[in-house]
């Protein structure tokens, strides 16, 4: 027989049923005990349902320590859900031991996010650095900082010197004004390549221009633009009409004419100074704003908040008159100091991926290279004549080739098998995303020649487009698969160049331009935080 185990609750006594208690010096003896018993001293209390809560009530006995004393105190592990009133910064609830820190909030273009703690004075420079360096970045040029308002489609690039921490001390602290962190190729570009700008854009001022050309103007050290001038469509206030205006841009501000073109002062209405105005980008002008074209941009005060009362709308008629009003703006406003910024961009040399260059030597730019010679014993020698450099050049176009024919010639698994899907693993590849899609990636990234990025195409199956920039315009090309000889291959040109895979069909185009306007240069790329 198994014994039973019964649980017992509350005081008890023992209980002995026929039997005779003897009480001998002090000692108790149990004579002939046949049944025990356990009876309770006290009633029971009702039995506690287990499946309810129970109520610990705060009370404390005097004398004893608060948990608060004792217990250490741990760190929030998700400080952007933390948020204090009227503060632009988040702050979780464990800050750092210096005052002068703050916490910076960048998005990337996957929509996750990286909050990072910087000093009071921290650049926008210098927040992309920690970024490159986290995210693992393969080179340190042409990342930014960008301010985007959702709401009201606004958008611009940080200048490299703008401290951070005071630019979202200027945000609504219940608004959707973020940092996104993203490639901006045409951040410079005008010291690259001085742009172009019309010859009705520039004013006649003499006292401006001084006997130098725009391009002139631009490259010198002090980051000089000559006036601008020129038709905008503006929008009115408190309506939905726009007006084509007459507006001038000069180095004191902004002033736009009340009676047609005229310049005398007393037809001239200042809209406000450059150095207290910031210029946007407007996306989607069409829906939010009801603009006439795409080409939408505004200039804003920069103390005043993120209200449609206090832009002034701007709509120019094409992208290439949009991006001489922007960047003579931000000539005019900050001058020498994009100089200076623009050097120290070009200072970094490229770098392995996931490492962060310290090293200040600049790098060599394109129109730096040389042909050079390596064949003789003595090693490497300049070639002077430009005929000799073709034919090095053609030289080095027939190696390639021969190095891409051994590629053709490993054997093809089965004549009916799928085309190489290596393009998948390339920062250029974008998937099927669509065409207008891919000219809001290439324009976020700035228009500049080469930009480019290959995707998916959604009319034609099995076939890929290559989406390029040229001119200030995104250009499509389809790449048809084809079957040649048993083998697969890409074309873009009816058959007349094949390509065994995506891969080679870039790296040829990036050092020949082929059928194309221009050859490739910068891939679209977004990089996860």
């Amino acid at each position: 027989m198994k014994g039973h185990v019964m649980e017992i609750e509350g005081p008890w006594t023992e209980v002995f049923e026929c039997s005779e208690r003897k009480q001998d010096h002090g000692e108790e003896e149990l004579l002939g005990s046949s049944t025990l018993t356990l009876a309770p001293l006290v009633p029971r209390p009702p039995p506690v349902q287990r499946s309810q809560p129970l109520i610990i009530t705060k009370s404390r006995t005097k004398g004893s320590r608060p948990l608060s004393s004792s217990v250490p105190s741990i760190p929030n592990p998700f400080p952007e859900l933390c948020s204090p009133s009227q503060s632009p910064v988040l702050i979780g609830s464990h800050s750092p031991q210096s005052s002068n820190t703050h916490l910076v909030k960048v998005f990337g273009e996957d929509s996750h996010s990286r909050c990072l703690w910087v000093s009071a004075g921290a650049t926008a420079r210098e927040v992309c650095d920690i970024l490159v360096q986290t995210a693992h970045c393969s080179d340190q040029k042409n990342w930014a900082l960008i301010e985007l308002h959702q709401a009201l489609g606004l958008e611009r690039c940080l200048e490299d010197h703008e401290v951070v921490p005071d630019v979202q001390a200027r945000w609504h602290p219940e608004g959707d004004t973020k940092l996104v962190f993203r490639k901006n190729y045409a951040k410079y570009e005008f010291f690259r390549k001085p742009m172009f700008f019309p010859k009705n854009m520039i004013s006649d001022s003499a006292d401006v221009t001084k006997g130098m050309t725009s391009s002139e103007l631009i490259q010198n050290m002090s980051g000089a633009c000559p006036e601008i001038q020129g038709f905008l469509q503006m929008k009115e206030r408190s309506r939905k009409t726009w007006k084509k205006v007459f507006f001038f841009l000069r180095r004191s501000g902004l002033y736009f004419s009340i009676k047609g073109s005229s310049k005398e002062p007393r037809h001239l209405q200042c809209i406000d100074e450059l150095k207290d105005l910031n210029v946007y980008t407007v996306t989607n002008s069409r829906k939010l704003y009801g603009a006439p074209v795409d080409f939408t941009f505004c200039v804003k005060p920069c103390k005043d908040g993120f209200r449609a009362q206090n832009i002034t709308l701007l709509c120019a008629e094409n992208e290439q008159t949009r991006t001489c009003w922007i960047s003579a703006f931000r000539l005019f406003k900050y001058g020498s100091q994009l100089q200076y910024n623009f050097q120290l961009s070009q200072s970094r040399p490229q770098c392995a991926e996931g490492t962060l260059c310290t090293d200040t030597k600049q790098s060599e730019s394109e129109d730096t290279l040389v042909a050079m010679d390596f064949s003789g014993k003595a090693g490497g020698r300049v070639i002077q004549n430009p005929r000799e450099a073709q034919s090095a050049e053609r030289e080095e176009g027939q190696a390639w080739r021969r190095r891409e024919a051994l590629r053709c010639s490993l054997p093809n698994p089965s004549p009916g098998s799928r085309p190489s899907s290596i393009h998948r693993t390339q920062p250029w590849f974008h998937g099927g995303v669509s065409r207008k899609e891919a000219e809001k990636l290439i324009e976020e990234q700035g228009h500049v020649d080469g930009m480019f990025l290959i995707r998916e195409s959604q009319q034609h199956t099995q076939c890929f487009v290559l989406s390029l920039c040229h001119k200030l315009k995104t250009k499509h090309y389809l790449i048809i698969p084809c079957n040649e000889g048993g083998r697969n291959y890409y074309t873009m040109n009816d058959g007349e160049t094949l390509f065994i895979d995506l891969l080679q069909l870039v790296e040829f185009h990036q050092i020949n331009k082929g059928s194309l306007p221009v050859c490739l240069k910068h891939p679209c790329v977004c990089v996860a935080l």
